[in-house]
């Protein structure tokens, strides 16, 4: 079943971006490719536990068609491909920063815990928080235009 495609029309600029970033595994995806650069498949999987390969791999079409990821197949045996955000890509993941900040504030009020991912990578989920309190304290710093 083929999906319609996202070109709107929208009622505001969050209707327009929802679209794009909807789906439970895309902000994760966004975060991961911006922590790391580059990512193989396997390895973005790992960083992302409890993703199946059916949903990352159609997350990962979208948001190629949707240009915020970069798709490299090497012509290797076996084959290797990589992952990578686009400039549009970043520009996202910097623009969900705050949403971030108000994510890890919500989880502090209401007393929920973080996902613990130290046999990852990552370490812990609040590696969202440092990054989201600097875009925070960025943002706070620059003078409105």
């Amino acid at each position: 079943m083929a999906k319609a495609p996202r070109c709107g029309p929208y009622i505001c600029g969050i209707d327009a971006a929802l679209d794009v970033v909807s789906g439970k595994w895309k902000g994760l995806i966004l975060w991961e490719l911006d922590a790391h650069r580059v990512r193989r498949f396997a390895e973005l999987r790992r960083g992302l536990p409890g993703v199946s390969e059916k949903m990352l791999t159609q997350h990962l079409r979208e948001m190629e068609e949707d240009g915020l990821v970069h798709r490299d197949v090497y012509a290797e045996v076996p084959p290797r491909v990589e992952y990578s955000l686009t400039e549009h890509g970043r520009t996202l993941n910097q623009a969900l920063g705050p949403l971030g900040a108000w994510g890890v504030a919500r989880m502090r009020r209401e007393g929920f815990e973080a996902v613990d991912l130290a046999g990852t990578s990552h370490g812990s989920v609040s590696r969202h928080q440092p990054r989201a309190r600097a875009a925070a304290e960025d943002n706070a710093a620059r003078p409105s235009s």
